[in-house]
């Protein structure tokens, strides 16, 4: 079985936490694109666990995981994402961690250039988390990267790589940003330092993942943020740099031999977003105020407010589509306990006349959200673990949005701890 799990959203849809839930009857989690740039949350009996690079799976002691070919990898970032996760008791080991020999690194001018950019833009920024991720992910299809195979050669080889791309990046850094000149020498020194030590745990990842394939292995592929963050079907230019779709799942792992056999995607009962860009369903003032705090909702990597909306239909239609996804699993259901009235956003208009599909461009960046209130339930939900233990509202609530969406609700998550969520009945 070839599971991926994807975001319907704009990403911080829970994706980790249905992650740790399912990945128990998986043997292999992957991470197939993205960088340190957003975090998944995790509580279960261990404690509360923050992953920016490492797949959700490492939680399991008996799950296998990979950073695919479709990753970015901070070597600094990920050396300490590992030690707070040992330091807490979780075991990583080249046994149950492998990284791909073509996934790229992240480097520290990467991070630079990300932050002298959004500088540049003011007023008319990104909203990047400055983290390196756009120009890492421009560098490798600039052909100018260097992946973690490069680090098993020897340090000549990678020397001359690293003085060649440092070479022509000054050329931006230094004479472009005005900014202080890149040493090469430094650049390797941060490299042998945070790399170094991740030599045992690169290897070809697609191999591994295809044996594991033909031995009848289940294999679970991670996406990091939701399909309206995707670089060619999101909310361009406020996406993410690489490829959220499931359909990318084999490629970025390493196995674009294989096909996917089911599709989870995972989507909230209301909406969030983190940065800059268009979110028509935004809400404001008070009413805004309190679904944040009642959903916790800041940013995993950032620490941010997340901005904050009604469950918007038709941005969820338009990724239940871009993601393929076969079910569902809808989080935080109960964030909306305390709600009377729950705000849904059933559509858009612009320019006065109503909209049936997710627009782009101006059409996006000016439409406006037609605004309905159906009925809440106002009770706490946490301890439910049947969906005929749900008050009549909260199940309507689930009806209502699976219909809207048009895909099977197969979960819904009730609270934050592992063991708080439904499996609905077929």
């Amino acid at each position: 079985m070839l599971t991926a799990i994807t975001g319907i959203n704009w990403g911080d849809e829970g994706k980790g936490r249905m992650v740790d839930l399912l990945s128990e009857d998986y043997d292999v989690v992957v991470r197939y694109q993205g960088g340190n740039n957003a975090g998944h949350t995790v509580i279960n009996e261990k404690g509360k666990f923050v992953l920016n690079l490492l797949p959700s799976g490492i939680l399991r002691e008996d799950v296998v995981n990979v950073m695919g070919n479709g990753v970015v990898i901070d070597l600094k970032h990920l050396h300490g994402e590992m030690g707070r996760l040992r330091e807490a008791g979780i075991k990583i080991t080249p046994a149950n961690l492998k990284i791909s020999d073509r996934a790229i690194i992240c480097m520290p001018y990467h991070v630079q250039q990300d932050c002298l950019e959004e500088e540049r833009l003011k007023d008319a920024k990104y909203g990047s988390t400055r983290r390196g991720i756009a120009p890492v992910y421009g560098d490798k299809y600039m052909k100018k990267g260097i992946r973690m195979g490069d680090l098993l050669d020897s340090e000549e080889s990678l020397k001359a790589k690293i003085a060649n791309i440092v070479e022509w990046k000054n050329l931006m850094i230094e004479k472009g940003y005005e900014s202080e000149k890149l040493d090469a020498e430094e650049m390797f020194a941060w490299i042998k330092e945070y790399g170094y030590e991740l030599k045992d745990y690169i290897c070809d990842t697609g191999l591994f993942i295809d044996k594991a394939a033909v031995n009848g292995k289940n294999v679970m592929f991670e996406a990091q943020l939701g399909a309206l963050r995707d670089i060619d079907f999101g909310i361009y230019p406020f996406t993410s740099s690489s490829s959220t779709i499931a359909s990318y799942a084999p490629i970025g792992a390493g196995v674009p031999n294989r096909k996917l056999d089911l599709t989870v995607g995972i989507m909230k009962a209301y909406s969030t977003c983190v940065g800059e860009g268009p979110f028509t369903a935004e809400l404001f003032g008070d009413e805004a105020e309190h679904l944040r705090k009642a959903g916790n909702e800041y940013g995993a990597a950032t620490g941010r407010p997340r901005r904050v909306g009604g469950f918007d239909v038709l941005a969820s239609k338009y990724g239940v589509r871009m993601q393929g996804a076969d079910e569902i699993a809808l989080t935080k259901l109960d964030v909306l306990s305390y709600m009377d009235k729950i705000p849904v956003c059933v559509g858009y208009t612009f320019e006065g006349k109503e909209l049936d599909v997710f627009p782009i461009g101006e059409k996006l960046e000016n439409a406006k959200p037609v605004y309905e209130y159906v009925d809440g339930w106002h009770e706490d939900i946490s301890g439910c673990r049947k969906l005929e233990e749900l008050p009549e509202a909260a199940r309507e609530y689930i009806k209502y949005i699976e219909k809207a969406v048009g895909c099977k609700i197969k979960y819904v998550s009730v609270g934050a701890e592992r063991e708080e969520y439904i499996v609905v009945p077929d």
